[in-house]
């Protein structure tokens, strides 16, 4: 059975004590909210997800997308799902109300988005393509395109999809064939074909706008050469009113391993009306907003099938009788003892416990730093927030989401034999998550996007938005007798780091190889000690709230006991991971291609 309890209570520690919002009542956003409002909203959104999306998980994932005819009918209870999610206003949480949207905060929108994930990653893939798609429209379209698309976002009543791949081409963009030719009246008529478009067909919107990468006929080649496009598949008029079927056609959906609820599909453009969007030849930049958004998101999709995957295997557990205690029988009168007494389990269960808290903790960190830099008032401050971004998506997306594959095997492995087969629904946890390490730019392409982009940028600039504050922190900290068995690994997680940082920008100068197969390995140590930091954070926060009067003084102890599991048992890692990307790439490039 797949269970799953909205993590309210650390949440809220997290937003009210770790973070401690109030501190940016400066923003607009954030005068939205209080403790109390943010408990409603967190209640209701409990609700919905474990009462509405929960129970159809299972059954979204047996019965799967049915396509037929170029229409694609989701699962018996999809469609009632979403209407009562955008009857609930969960569509225009952190939308602007200019468009119909509540203005909340984006770290309200990604605590909701883990609860939808955590209960129905595949329902999630629906709305959640339509953010992306109303964030580049919101950026770059013009009053007329924003008048008509956005509200329609806000209000469920449309949703949107990106479509960028193409069969000969995936992350190499530069190489599309999809045309767009002008029209007299300033239209478009795209041709060509994309694949692997999430939500590209479906029946729970009135409407769906695909965003598409096209190639104007006089375009340069390669990447400079490409433009976006709106193309929806039913024409409006100038109130939104739906006119004409445009000339959009899904041709297939794929047969995937996992996210079966999730209407993966291959989409046809034959002649269909588009309108440019942002500027001609620019498509690229106008597309990152979309794929920067979209990558955080896959990142709070790690994370929240990880919280799932963790809270089914630790309620197993606790149940499953098996074996007994090594140091003496804890259920004596029972015949076998249940197997969380078993250490080995337990070190299953807090490696992925201890992830999620501090991924939960990154991901808010994230979801600040984003209103930030949308609305903050001081523009260096809006700069930093911006860099910070910058380099901490493609951790986010790649760390988050291949340590959560991690995880989800971890907990299946709690099940034994139980979790391989279906009745359990973890092995669907392992099957769902397993693709997020691939859409929306692989593990590899973020680490490479990371060591190529991100650290040599401006002199690595970037990275003093995460070094500055993790050093000033360890500074102020490190002599403090009650925390300094935390800091103090930290200390030494951040100089292996600081190492491992020069000795890839150094070598990777003179040979680009040396950074590129030292990538993945620098992206895990950055991610690990980026937890660790979180982590420090929290315990700093839980220690102080020990001696108040009305603490849960067992909460606060938890986290300062899971912060040393961390700091044991994780952190080590990053003296190996040293180890190996300073070993060089020699051992990777030695083997003649001939002899794979």
């Amino acid at each position: 059975m797949q269970k799953y309890e909205a993590p309210i209570k650390d949440i809220e520690y997290l937003i009210n004590s770790v973070f401690k919002i109030n501190n940016y009542s400066n923003l607009d956003r954030f005068k939205k909210i209080n403790p109390e409002i943010t408990t409603m909203i967190l209640e209701e959104a409990s609700k919905f997800t474990q009462n509405v999306l929960l129970p159809l998980n299972q059954s979204g994932d047996s019965e799967g997308c049915k396509f037929e005819e170029g229409d694609v009918k989701t699962p018996d209870g999809f469609k009632e799902a979403y209407n009562t999610f955008i009857k609930g206003g969960w569509s225009s949480l952190t939308f602007d109300e200019e468009f119909g949207g509540q203005g909340l905060p984006t770290i309200i929108g990604v605590i909701v988005s883990e609860m939808i994930v955590s209960t129905n990653m595949a329902f999630g893939m629906y709305p959640g393509l339509t953010q992306g798609a109303y964030k580049a429209i919101e950026k770059i379209g013009n009053s007329e395109q924003k008048k008509l698309y956005l509200p329609k976002f806000s209000d469920g009543k449309w949703t949107g999809t990106m479509n960028l791949t193409e069969a000969h081409c995936g992350t190499d963009l530069g190489l599309i064939k999809t045309k767009a030719e002008p029209c007299p009246d300033g239209s478009y008529l795209i041709t060509g074909s994309k694949i692997f478009i999430s939500a590209g067909e479906h029946d729970l919107s009135e409407n769906i706008v695909h965003l598409v990468l096209a190639r104007l006929p006089d375009a340069p080649t390669g990447i400079k050469g490409i433009s976006l496009f709106i193309v929806p598949k039913f024409l409006s008029n100038d109130n939104g009113e739906l006119t004409d079927k445009n000339n959009v056609k899904c041709l297939s959906i794929e047969n995937k391993m996992g996210i079966k609820a999730s209407s993966t599909c291959e989409m046809k453009y034959e002649s269909a009306t588009g309108y440019l969007l942002g500027e001609k030849n620019k498509g690229m930049k106008a597309m990152f907003i979309m794929m920067n958004e979209a990558r955080l998101g896959v990142g709070i999709q790690g994370l929240g099938m990880s919280e799932v995957a963790y809270q089914s295997a630790a309620e197993y557990t606790k149940d499953r009788l098996q074996g007994r205690s090594l140091n003496s029988p804890v259920n004596p009168e029972l015949p076998a003892d249940p197997i969380i007494v078993h250490p080995d389990v337990r070190r299953m269960l807090l490696s992925v416990k201890s992830f999620n808290e501090s991924a939960r903790a990154l991901s808010i960190w994230i979801a600040l730093n984003i209103d930030i830099a949308e609305h903050h008032p001081d523009s260096d401050t809006k700069k930093n927030a911006s860099e910070f971004l910058a380099l901490m998506t493609p951790i986010a997306k790649a760390f988050l989401t291949d340590t959560s594959f991690e995880n989800v095997n971890l907990a299946l492995q709690c099940y034994g034999g139980h979790g391989y087969i279906r009745d359990h629904g973890m092995e669907q946890f392992v099957r769902d998550t397993r693709i997020t390490q691939l859409y929306e730019g692989t593990s590899g392409i973020q680490a490479l996007d990371l060591v190529g982009r991100k650290l040599p940028q401006d002199m690595g600039r970037l990275l003093r938005q995460f070094f500055h504050p993790v050093d000033k922190f360890i500074k102020e900290n490190i002599s403090d007798k009650d925390i300094s068995d935390i800091i103090m690994p930290l200390a030494k997680s951040f100089a292996r780091l600081q190492q491992a940082s020069a000795w890839v920008a150094e070598n990777g100068m003179s040979n680009p190889n040396e950074a590129a197969g030292a990538s993945s390995d620098y992206l895990k140590l950055f991610g690990i000690v980026t937890l660790g930091y979180m982590w420090a954070m929290m315990a700093k926060t839980s220690l102080s709230k020990l001696n108040e009067k009305d603490s849960d003084k067992q909460f606060h102890q938890d986290k300062i006991n899971l912060s040393k599991f961390y700091m044991n048992k994780i952190l080590p890692e990053t003296s190996s991971l040293l180890s190996k990307i300073t070993a060089g790439s020699k051992t990777l490039m030695s083997i003649e291609s001939s002899n794979f």
